[in-house]
């Protein structure tokens, strides 16, 4: 299993799969979103990949304070075989390597199975109310 920063010409399969997964929407221009992860100094988009191609993805980044796990997702064909667990260590150690003490990540409530998975990885639930506000 290789697990990397994604590169330029990987975007396009990157937002495919997060397109199967379920994770974009229509207000979030996902192309734009990954360029900027990957230009960020705080911020990266890892990939596993094997020889067909992109297996799974997730976006990493930090505030200075928290990390963030964002856009995970595993191709429909490689659910089970623990590339999503591998990717979340991957994203763990990257955070950790910036010397940021704590990482978090948001799920819809409703997404049950996600829910379970990051469950079985050691994460809880935050009673907090996450606030947003588009700005363009």
């Amino acid at each position: 299993m290789n697990i990397a920063p994604l590169t330029d010409k990987q975007i396009p399969d990157a937002v495919s799969l997060w397109t199967e997964a379920g994770l974009t929407r229509p207000w979030n221009d996902a192309i734009a979103d990954c360029r900027r992860a990957l230009r960020g100094p705080d911020s990266t988009v890892l990939a596993v990949t094997d020889d067909v191609g992109i297996v799974a993805t997730a976006m990493v980044g930090h505030d200075g304070h928290r990390g963030w796990v964002y856009s995970l997702a595993v191709a429909e064909r490689s659910r089970g075989h623990g590339f999503g667990a591998h990717l979340m260590s991957a994203c763990e150690d990257w955070v950790r390597d910036r010397g940021i003490p704590k990482i978090q990540l948001m799920v819809r409530s409703e997404n049950s199975d996600v829910l379970s998975f990051y469950g079985r990885l050691g994460y809880d639930r935050s009673d907090v109310v996450v606030l947003g506000k588009r700005l363009d």
